[in-house]
């Protein structure tokens, strides 16, 4: 058994970053999926495509819901799956290292890995004088 992963974003950013993860390192530990949700999408009538979603990639363990920005509608629709019974977690501010951190740590329960997520990002932003 398993943590699942579910990209929950805006057009063109979930599939981007799992695609980039799964070339990096050549195959993802964890199911991963991404559901791009439209600009105009509402919640309540895509919360039947994102709880397929859901179901497809629960390993067992639940599943870990990543999503680009909180406060919008893939972030509103997030909540809405996590109310469905299967345990979810969800960490909003998807970056390719956040994905890769959470994809390095793939023995972690769904209760470790926001953390690992959150770590991923901030950990992945750096300045220099380039």
């Amino acid at each position: 058994m398993a943590v699942g992963v579910l990209l929950i974003t805006h057009p063109g950013i979930g599939s981007a970053t799992v695609a980039v993860a799964t070339r990096l390192l050549r195959s993802l530990p964890l199911r991963c999926e991404a559901l791009e949700v439209p600009f105009d999408g509402d919640p309540d009538a895509l919360l039947p495509q994102a709880s397929a979603a859901l179901r497809r990639v629960d390993g067992g363990d639940g599943v870990l819901v990543l999503t680009d920005l909180y406060g919008a509608t893939p972030s509103n629709l997030a909540a809405k799956v996590a109310r469905l019974g299967t345990p979810v977690r969800r960490v909003s501010a998807l970056s390719l290292p956040m994905l890769l951190r959470v994809m390095n740590y793939a023995e972690l329960t769904l209760d470790e890995l926001p953390a690992v997520a959150a770590a991923g990002a901030r950990n992945g932003v750096l300045m220099d004088d380039a």
